[in-house]
């Protein structure tokens, strides 16, 4: 289910997404397919990881990496989840063939 609410997205993002629902900032991004399957991606991990692990997860290793290279941006785009779903989110068939807990291959120490 998707929402449009430009109050929820922080500053700088599209999108958001919790757990069942895809919140986008704008009404035209209903026509980003990049961006719906990036967020869908997210989906399918917080799914896989039943949710509340997954935000957990996510909080922790997003503040290792901002600990670990003092830079905002650059340590959310480090966060393995944000990682997958930036490699495959042009890959509109990525979501038939992805292989359970694929994020886990992204965890090493990877600087973009």
């Amino acid at each position: 289910m998707v929402f449009i609410s430009k109050y929820l997205i922080p500053k700088g993002y599209l999108g958001l997404t919790l757990y069942p629902f895809i919140i986008l900032k704008k009404k035209q991004l209903l026509e980003d397919k990049v961006l719906l399957n990036h967020e869908r991606i997210h989906l399918k991990q917080q799914l896989e990881m039943l949710v509340l692990p997954f935000y957990l997860f996510y909080v922790l290793e997003f503040l290792w990496r901002w600990l670990w290279c003092s830079n905002w941006k650059k340590a959310y785009r480090n966060i393995s989840f944000e990682r997958e779903a930036y490699a495959h989110e042009t890959d509109l068939e990525y979501l038939k063939s992805r292989q359970f807990w694929a994020f886990l291959k992204y965890l090493r120490n990877y600087d973009i």
